[in-house]
């Protein structure tokens, strides 16, 4: 089979049986085809057939993506070629898995963006301003860090997946699973304001409403994920002093605060959409503080301590 081939059907299956999305499609694409050009700039001879990329050419490949890359990057693209390299193997257009030979490199994870329950506050309360966009704005960052949203989930909520009188929202997650999230109430009477503005934010410029999407562009259109990391960063830089603030940091945040607040790590894990409890844990983190509190609640050589 041809490179070419194989790639493309290992795309519909993708699609088709495991209802990947556009984005995770597009990245299997991307790392798939640096790997095909890899080999066919290293390769003397023609290399057309699936079977001629062998245990050498990965690393060989692997060893070159390591001089501008990271190891959390290096590890994602083994993976990608790892798992089209076990589909091809299932379906026995190729004998064994080279990729399967290499070990995968250790990504150093670092400390996640967090913000304290104060700069939360400033960041959310920053676009104070009584215009459209600035009710949009304060919306927005109300679901991001109010109920933990991602951001692609929160560029694809629809109008009728909120109910602000049962203080839910119907959100569509990874893999298209859906879940009920909760809805705090300053991030409904954020919504309400928002809501009420928003039929005037594109009159001005003539534009014409989207009309199934909660959240909208100056355009009139959906807002899209670009635009809501822009936002962020700018209310918290404004809010926090903080440039590096990304969506998903107010996500974390959320996570985080919840446990801090005694939350289940079980409620977090179905509010977050996380398919496994280890996923939440590593989106969590426990203070010193919370850890205090748990030990000297707990231990008993704390309560000794406490009665001295």
């Amino acid at each position: 089979m041809t490179l070419e081939q194989a790639i493309a059907d290992f795309l519909l299956h993708l699609e088709a049986e495991r209802n990947a999305s556009p984005h995770t499609r597009t990245a299997y694409r991307n790392d798939l085809a640096g790997l095909v050009a890899f080999a066919r700039a290293r390769e003397s001879s023609a290399l057309e057939d699936v079977g001629q990329l062998d245990i050498h050419l990965l690393r060989g490949w692997l060893g070159v993506l390591a001089r501008k890359h990271t190891a959390s990057t290096l590890a994602r693209k083994l993976a990608a070629v790892r798992t089209w390299m076990r589909w091809l193997r299932r379906r026995r257009v190729i004998v064994s898995c080279p990729a399967d030979e290499l070990a995968t490199p250790k990504a150093r994870r670092g400390l996640p963006t967090l913000l304290s329950v104060d700069a939360a506050k400033e960041v959310v309360e920053a676009p104070s301003d009584d215009s459209p966009r600035g009710a949009r704005d304060r919306a927005i960052l109300e679901v991001l860090y109010g109920s933990g949203l991602r951001v692609s989930e929160v560029c694809g909520l629809d109008l009728e997946a909120v109910d602000l009188a049962a203080g839910t929202a119907r959100v569509l997650g990874k893999g298209d699973k859906e879940r009920l999230v909760p809805l705090g109430s300053h991030c409904i009477a954020a919504l309400r304001r928002w809501l009420d503005a928003r039929g005037r934010l594109v009159r001005a410029k003539g534009g014409i409403l989207e009309p199934r999407a909660l959240f909208l562009a100056v355009h009139g259109k959906r807002m899209y994920s670009r635009a809501v990391h822009a936002l962020v960063q700018a209310y918290g830089t404004r809010g926090a002093g903080r440039a590096d603030l990304h969506p998903h940091a107010l996500r974390h945040t959320c996570a985080t605060h919840m446990l801090d607040g005694g939350a289940d790590l079980r409620a977090i894990q179905e509010m977050l959409g996380h398919a496994s409890l280890s996923t939440t844990q590593r989106y969590t983190h426990v203070s010193m503080e919370h850890l205090m509190r748990v030990y000297d609640a707990a231990h008993p050589m704390a309560r000794a301590r406490a009665k001295k």
